[in-house]
């Protein structure tokens, strides 16, 4: 009697398996030939995990960074052999700097092809050495797997980092067999045990004696205090301190404490900024900050560093003490060492430069601008943020209004491109949030240079998969103001050099109207009286859309140790270079520049 046929297992098929036995439930990528045994297995496996399709493969590792950060869970891109990974290249990057898990899979020309000047053979091992550093593997036979694939989710989980799979595209077509009991064999196993270190007793006692011998003391907090909310509220209590924010750390604590000095560096506070000139005692916890600058002169003040990662202390500053641990554990031992500050003098102090930073940004936000001014559309977005927000925010003048307007609070979270600073993750960020939390409302804040470089592309992901989101909201504000506004700033800031033309004028576009021609609601707002509408319009539709707000590029966005006179060279520069675009500047701007300044109060001159 003749045997029924069986199927065998394939390479491409255990790897699916074994992303689902790691609780992988999307992966974000984009398809070719490399990859068409994995296309094949998820044929095989009614696509599970989901293979969540973008419009480019860099848009499907900022969909896995957006997932990653937003989820607190590993993230995956895919993408085929030659362009595709090289294509996957900024995203990661993007992971990489900011320190968020994702792991690559990527395909490769099969491997009788290799050293031959194949098509789309390039050299991955060495692309991908530095991006994947901590674990960068091809898989040449089948027994490699699982071992590899579980080193490569292992490594980006612990390592919080960027780890990347190759596997050669013939290889994904061979049987699988698992790995023997045998020489050369490496068997491997699941999971990834939760762990949280501490520091030793003594750098407790350390850190404690050095901040107990200071009077002034300012913290400044990253994303890796994100999960230690009500413990830094607990130290900066017992200290008297200011709490600053890196722009990763946005959401770690709530924005309306009255010692949150807020956002800290060139888009960062005018209470930050003089609390860091001003203290004599400095806890950072959970950030790497790079710009030294914006922290204490060094020798001004003590210093101790908290991190999860003995590769991040020490930096940006002579810190005294370098605690290596979790925040929340290490915060925990730390306070009962602490002596509660009794002079309110300090903390009233920065309290007092917070509430007027809030009053100077509700004056700016009210300037007259032609048509609106950019600071009125972030800042009218408080009113009506929902409580379970996800908020993304693109590289340019718009993060410059992302982390100074905005009051995070409570369950809010928020996030973009923290090191990197590369334009184009805002609008896949909130796409890979959708998918991380279907059920909560996405807004992305968006420059039109970024919309322009991929985000109207991907609206039309989100038009292919919105309908699946149990909450149908994201919403895409674009800062429509035909300029390349950041660059165009730093020149005049920088050089005083009026704007570039050639380089910085962009074509105004119909964002709202691309928006409706695929299914989505778009609105197009051109008046100042119709901005706080538009939110509300936006935050009722029952699917997701694009708000289209024609913003004035002459609005500076004004680094925080900004003085009048150089807010004042640069907006000559403007009325010098743009002279014959009368839209960009108009007659009466130059004399409302104080309102702009952030540390003026009812015209005085800021320090």
């Amino acid at each position: 009697m003749r045997k029924a046929a069986t199927t065998s297992t394939k390479v491409s098929d255990h790897i699916l398996r074994r992303l689902r036995e790691w609780g992988v439930e999307h992966v974000f990528a984009y398809p070719g030939d490399g990859i068409n045994g994995l296309l094949a297995a998820w044929g095989r496996a009614d696509d599970d995990p989901r293979f969540i399709q973008s419009r480019h493969e860099e848009m499907s590792a900022f969909q896995a960074v957006g997932y990653a950060k937003f989820s607190g869970r590993v993230g995956v891109c895919a993408a085929t052999s030659g362009p595709g990974a090289i294509h996957l290249l900024n995203g990661l990057y993007d992971a990489k700097l900011d320190h968020v898990p994702v792991v690559a899979i990527v395909g490769q020309t099969d491997r009788s092809a290799m050293g031959g000047s194949y098509q789309q053979e390039v050299d991955l091992l060495s692309l991908y050495k530095d991006v994947a550093s901590d674990f960068c593997e091809m898989v040449t036979v089948p027994e490699q797997l699982p071992n590899v694939l579980d080193r490569a989710l292992r490594t980006a989980i612990a390592r919080r980092t960027v780890t990347a799979v190759i596997v050669p595209a013939d290889v994904q077509q061979l049987d699988y067999s698992p790995p023997e009991h045998a020489f050369k064999m490496v068997p491997s196993s699941l999971g990834m045990p939760h762990y949280a270190p501490v520091p030793d007793d003594e750098d407790l006692r350390r850190a404690a004696d050095v901040l107990n011998s200071c009077g002034k003391i300012a913290l400044l907090i990253g994303q890796g205090a994100r999960h230690a909310r009500t413990e830094v509220m607990a130290v900066a209590d017992r200290l008297g301190a200011g709490v600053a924010k890196a722009l990763l750390g946005k959401d770690a604590l709530d924005d309306d404490l009255p010692y949150v000095t807020g956002a800290i560096g060139l888009l960062g506070t005018r209470p930050s900024y003089e609390m860091m000139r001003e203290c004599d005692g400095l806890l950072v916890i959970g950030s790497s900050f790079p710009y030294s600058q914006f922290l204490p002169e060094f020798g001004q003040a003590r210093a101790v560093q908290i991190d999860i990662d003995p590769h991040m202390v020490g930096l940006r500053y002579p810190f005294e003490v370098n605690l290596v641990g979790d925040a929340a554990r290490t915060l925990r031992r730390l306070l009962p060492l602490l002596e509660q500050v009794e002079d309110p003098a300090w903390r009233t102090k920065i309290e007092d430069n917070v509430t007027r930073w809030w009053e100077v940004m509700d004056r700016r936000a009210a300037v007259d601008a032609d048509p609106i001014n950019p600071e009125q559309v972030t800042h009218a977005l408080n009113d009506v943020l929902p409580e379970n927000v996800i908020l993304s925010a693109d590289s340019g003048s718009a993060a410059n209004w992302y982390a100074r307007h905005l009051k995070l609070r409570g369950a809010m979270r928020g996030s973009l491109s923290g090191t990197l600073a590369t334009m184009g993750p805002g609008v896949p960020y909130a796409i890979g949030a959708k998918f991380a939390h279907g059920d909560r409302p996405a807004i992305a804040l968006v420059g039109d240079g970024a919309m322009q470089m991929n985000g109207m592309a991907e609206l039309i992901t989100v038009a292919k998969y919105w309908r699946e989101w149990e909450d149908p909201r994201l919403i895409v504000a674009v800062f429509n103001n035909q300029d390349l506004n950041q660059v165009t700033w730093e020149m005049r800031a920088m050089s005083g050099a009026p704007q570039f033309l050639p380089s910085q004028a962009l074509p105004d576009v119909g964002y709202a109207d691309f928006a409706r021609s695929i299914g989505l609601a778009g609105v197009r707002v051109e008046k100042p009286e119709q901005v706080a509408g538009a939110w509300e319009t936006a935050l009722v539709a029952d699917r997701p859309c694009v708000l289209d707000f024609v913003t004035d590029p002459a609005v500076p966005p004004i680094p925080p140790h900004a003085t009048l006179e150089q807010i004042e060279a640069a907006v000559a520069s403007v009325l010098k270079g743009d002279s014959d675009r009368g839209a960009m500047v108009r007659q009466g701007f130059k004399a409302k520049i104080q309102d702009f300044l952030p540390g003026n109060r009812h015209g005085e001159s800021g320090r």
